[in-house]
């Protein structure tokens, strides 16, 4: 792999490449076609790499709870975060791997799958649903998971991460769906975007990396990386004038 923006370096560290600022911080990670598409298939896999996949490790290691949205959850067969011994120095005075927490408005989940039932004591699951949902699915959810309800008849998203950061849980890595990256743009949560570019054109009717509600959030570049036709590009949101005087 080599870094090829801010400046040139073969090999890079990528643990420090993808080195988050102290606090709280939400960052996306996806990954898309060259043509915008985020999935092939139905699947992002079919768009991943091996340095995709290093980069995916890397970034689940240094966060402390990973967020995905239901139909994500379902699509790509979610389970636990297994401890990895390269997350060992990452994950100094933290439990072995971060939970994983799960978005959704009607608790439409196998809630006896591996991701509800293989959990450790230190990384259960959450479930992030709405008062709406029916009670005896939250009920159920609860035997297995911690189940944080947060909004009336749709997740307010706002709400949710503060919920998650009372826990102590700061960094959050959001991956995806689409449908969710919009809801937490608009709501003007999104820190980083980590983008992977396959190069690939795939056509069809494949969804971008957000798809939902209309937002704008200005990023700049921070650092692009290459290996094998794929770019790595990460992206920090920028602060506005306004806010920085």
């Amino acid at each position: 792999m080599r870094r090829i923006h801010p400046d040139i370096e073969d090999d890079p560290d990528l643990v420090a490449a993808y080195a988050q600022p102290p606090g709280e911080w939400l960052r996306i990670n996806m990954v898309a076609s060259a043509d915008g598409g985020a999935w092939l298939k139905g699947l992002s896999g079919g768009l991943s790499s091996e340095g995709d996949r290093r980069i995916f490790g890397i970034l689940r290691g240094l966060s402390d709870v990973i967020l995905a949205g239901a139909a994500t959850v379902r699509t790509e067969g979610y389970g636990p975060a297994r401890p990895r011994e390269s997350w060992r120095a990452l994950r100094a005075g933290r439990p072995p791997a971060p939970p994983v927490a799960v978005v959704t408005r009607r608790l439409d989940l196998d809630l006896g799958s591996p991701l509800f039932t293989e959990t450790e004591p230190y990384a259960r699951t959450i479930v992030i649903t709405t008062e709406s949902a029916p009670a005896d699915r939250r009920a159920e959810a609860a035997k297995n998971a911690d189940v944080i309800v947060a909004g009336e008849y749709r997740v307010d998203l706002t709400l949710a991460v503060g919920e998650l950061r009372d826990r102590g849980l700061a960094t959050i890595l959001c991956e995806g769906g689409p449908r969710l990256n919009a809801q937490l743009a608009a709501a003007g949560l999104v820190d980083e975007l980590c983008l992977t570019l396959s190069p690939l054109l795939i056509g069809g009717d494949a969804a971008r990396i957000l798809n939902g509600t209309a937002s704008q959030t200005r990023l700049g570049l921070a650092q692009v990386l290459q290996e094998e036709g794929f770019l790595f590009c990460r992206y920090v949101r920028e602060v506005s004038d306004e806010l920085a005087d």
